[in-house]
C-alpha cells in the first residue's frame, strides 16, 4: 500500500479509533504499556482493514474519499487505494452511477445517522458499473464523516437477473404449454362434438334402418300371408290334378306348373324364415322327444319325393331320446333331405343317427354330384348354390343352408358336411341327447304295405277362404275322403249335421278375430270328443306355435305340401 499523506494517515488512525498520543508514551509507564497494547490492536485492525475481503472506507460526504482498504480499490478496479483516494473527489460525479443519489444518501444519513442494506451501483475507472451492498453511518464527533462498508453483489446480481430469466423463459413454456394445452383442449372438444354429432347420426340412421326393417318385415309377414292363401289353394289343386290320369300334354303342363308352384312356395317360406331368424324373433322350445317323433314325418313326407325322383330312402332309426326344439330340427333336416333329392340324380338317400357321447349326430348321407372342398364354407352363404349346370334344377334363391346355420346357432349345435365330388355328400347336426325316452305318442315310421288309412274318413274343413275350401275339398275327395267345408263354426256345425267328423283341419286364423284352434276347442266340447285336429296357417309366430301346443294340434304352414298333409293325416287316422 502507498504511503499516505499525514491527513490520510490521520483519518486512518480515526478510523481505526487510534489518536496520535504515542509520542507521548515515554513519559508515563502505565500509560505506555497501555499504549503498547493499542499500537498492537491497532496493528491489528490494520492488517484486517488491508486484508478485508469486503472494501472498507471513510469519506467526507463534501470532500470526497479519505480512505479506503485494497478491497474496495480493486472492486472500482484500481491498483491501490492511493490511486483511488487521489480519483474520488468528488462523490456525486466519480463515485455514485446516479447523479442525485448522494444527496438521497446525505439526506437518509442526516436523519437517520446510518444507512443499512443500501443496494447500489457504483462507477469504476473504466467507466463500467458494479452492484453492491453498502452499510454507511456517520462517525460520531465528525460532522459530515462517513464510514463505509462494501460488499460486491454482482455474482448475486447475475444470478438473480438468471433466475429471473429462468422465471420469465419457464413462464413463457407453461404460457406456451398452456396455449397448446387449451389449444388440444379445443380440439378434443371439437372432435368430441363431432363424434357425438356422428353418433347422433348413426343413431338417428339405425333408428330410420331399424324402423325400414320393421315395416319392410310387417309388410313382408302381410304380403306372404296374402301371398300364401292363393299359392296354398294352388297347390292343392295342381296335386289333385298331378293325382289324376290325364293325356299327356295336359300332364306335362300340370307338372311344369307344379314346379314353378313349389319354386315360388320354397323362395316365399325361406324369406319368411332368414327375416323372423334375422330378427332373432325365433325362440327355442326345447323338450324331450323320442327320435322317432323326428325322424317319421320326414320319411312320410320325403319317401313320396325320393320315389319320384327314383331315388331309394332308408331311415334308421334307434331308440333314442333327444332334448331339442322339434319344429326347428324338423326345419334343419327337412332342408338337408330337400338338398339330397334335388342333387343327387340316381342311387339312394339315407336318414341316420349315431351316438357321440352325450350328443346324438342326425345325418343325412346321399349319393349325388357331391361339393368340392374349396366351396364347403360357401354353401352356408345367403343366395348361394351349388353350379348344378342345368337350369330346372336351379330352384329357390340359396336360402336353404343359410337357414340352417342360424337355426343351428339359435340353439346351440354344431353343423358339419363332408363330400367327395361325384360320390356324395353328409350333412349332420349334433343334438343332446334326452335324460329319458318318452313314450310313443304317435305309430312309427310308416312302411310301404301297411294300407291307406284315409278312404272313407269324413273331415271337416275350416278355412274363411272359399277357394281354399274348394282346393282342398277336391284333394281330400280324390283321397277317398268325405269332405265337410266351413268357413266359421256356425257353418260347421250346420253342416256337420249332428254327426261328428273323425278330424278337422281348421286355419289359424278365421274371420272377426276367431281362431281356429277356438273352434277346435267348441266342436269338442260339443260333440263330447276329443276329435283329431290339424292345425294349417301362414302364420309362424311363437304365439300361435302356444296356442297349437295348449291344444295338442300339429301344425302345418301355408302352402301344404299335399304329401306331408298325407302323412300327418295318416298318422292321425291310422
Amino acid at each position: 500500500m502507498a504511503r499516505p499523506s499525514d491527513d490520510q494517515q490521520r483519518a486512518l488512525a480515526g478510523l481505526l479509533g487510534l489518536g496520535d498520543h504515542s509520542a507521548r508514551k515515554s513519559h508515563y509507564p502505565e500509560l505506555a504499556a497501555r499504549l503498547d497494547e493499542l499500537e498492537a490492536e491497532r496493528n491489528r485492525y490494520k492488517w484486517l482493514f488491508e486484508n478485508a475481503v469486503h472494501g472498507i472506507f471513510q469519506a467526507s460526504l463534501q470532500d470526497g474519499m479519505r480512505a479506503a482498504n485494497p478491497a474496495l480499490a480493486r472492486m472500482l478496479g484500481y491498483d491501490n487505494p492511493q490511486a483511488l483516494l487521489q480519483c474520488l473527489t468528488d462523490f456525486a460525479s466519480d463515485l455514485f452511477v446516479e447523479a442525485d443519489e448522494l444527496h438521497a444518501i446525505t439526506a437518509t444519513l442526516a436523519r437517520e445517522r446510518s444507512l443499512h442494506g443500501y443496494e447500489t451501483r457504483l462507477r469504476r475507472k473504466d467507466g463500467s458499473h458494479i452492484d453492491v451492498l453498502m452499510n454507511l453511518l456517520l462517525k460520531p464527533g465528525h460532522e459530515g464523516l462517513v464510514e463505509g462498508f462494501v460488499a460486491d453483489i454482482t455474482e448475486r446480481k447475475l444470478a438473480q437477473q438468471r433466475l429471473q430469466q429462468l422465471n420469465d423463459e419457464l413462464e413463457q413454456r407453461v404460457a406456451a404449454r398452456t396455449d397448446e394445452l387449451l389449444e388440444a383442449n379445443r380440439n378434443l372438444q371439437q372432435q368430441i362434438a363431432e363424434r357425438k354429432q356422428i353418433a347422433r347420426a348413426l343413431r338417428d340412421a339405425r333408428d330410420a334402418a331399424e324402423t325400414a326393417n320393421r315395416s319392410k318385415d310387417k309388410y313382408l309377414a302381410a304380403a306372404s300371408h296374402d301371398l300364401l292363401q292363393p299359392l296354398n289353394a294352388a297347390r292343392l289343386l295342381i296335386s289333385t290334378l298331378r293325382e289324376r290320369p290325364l293325356p299327356e300334354a295336359e300332364k306335362v303342363l300340370v307338372e311344369r306348373t307344379h314346379q314353378a308352384l313349389e319354386g315360388a312356395e320354397d323362395l316365399l317360406t325361406d324369406l319368411l324364415d332368414i327375416s323372423r331368424l334375422d330378427q332373432a324373433a325365433v325362440k327355442p322350445d326345447v323338450a324331450s322327444y323320442r327320435l322317432d317323433e323326428l325322424f317319421g314325418p320326414l320319411v312320410s313326407e320325403f319317401r313320396t319325393v325320393a320315389d319320384a325322383a327314383g331315388l331309394k330312402l332308408r331311415a334308421r332309426i334307434g331308440d333314442y331320446a333327444i332334448s331339442t326344439d322339434l319344429r326347428l330340427m324338423t326345419r334343419i333336416l327337412r332342408n338337408f333331405l330337400s338338398n339330397a333329392c334335388r342333387y343327387t340324380d340316381e342311387g339312394r338317400i339315407l336318414l341316420g343317427a349315431r351316438r357321440r357321447g352325450r350328443h346324438l349326430r342326425l345325418e343325412v348321407w346321399d349319393t349325388g354330384r357331391g361339393i368340392a372342398q374349396d366351396r364347403l364354407q360357401a354353401i352356408f352363404l345367403e343366395f348361394n348354390q351349388l353350379d348344378v349346370g342345368r337350369a330346372a334344377d336351379r330352384k329357390g334363391v340359396g336360402l336353404g343352408l343359410a337357414i340352417v346355420e342360424r337355426i343351428a346357432k339359435i340353439l346351440g349345435y354344431r353343423v358339419e358336411v363332408r363330400s367327395w365330388p361325384g360320390r356324395g355328400s353328409v350333412f349332420s347336426i349334433e343334438v343332446p341327447l334326452g335324460q329319458a325316452v318318452p313314450l310313443p305318442v304317435h305309430p312309427a315310421v310308416p312302411q310301404p304295405g301297411t294300407g291307406n288309412p284315409l278312404p272313407g274318413r269324413r273331415l271337416l274343413v275350416v278355412d274363411n277362404e272359399v277357394s281354399i275350401l274348394d282346393s282342398m275339398g277336391a284333394l281330400l275327395g280324390q283321397w277317398g275322403c268325405e269332405v265337410v267345408t266351413a268357413t266359421d263354426q256356425a257353418g260347421a256345425l250346420l253342416a256337420l249335421q249332428g254327426q261328428a267328423p273323425e278330424l278337422i283341419l281348421a286355419d289359424f286364423h278365421l274371420d272377426h278375430g276367431v281362431v281356429g284352434c277356438e273352434v277346435v276347442r267348441h266342436l269338442r266340447e260339443h260333440f263330447g270328443s276329443a276329435i283329431p285336429a290339424v292345425i294349417i296357417t301362414a302364420d309362424r309366430s311363437d304365439q300361435c306355435r302356444r296356442s297349437l301346443h295348449k291344444l295338442g294340434a300339429p301344425l302345418l304352414n301355408k302352402p301344404v305340401k299335399p304329401g306331408k298333409l298325407r302323412a300327418v293325416l295318416s298318422q292321425l287316422l291310422g
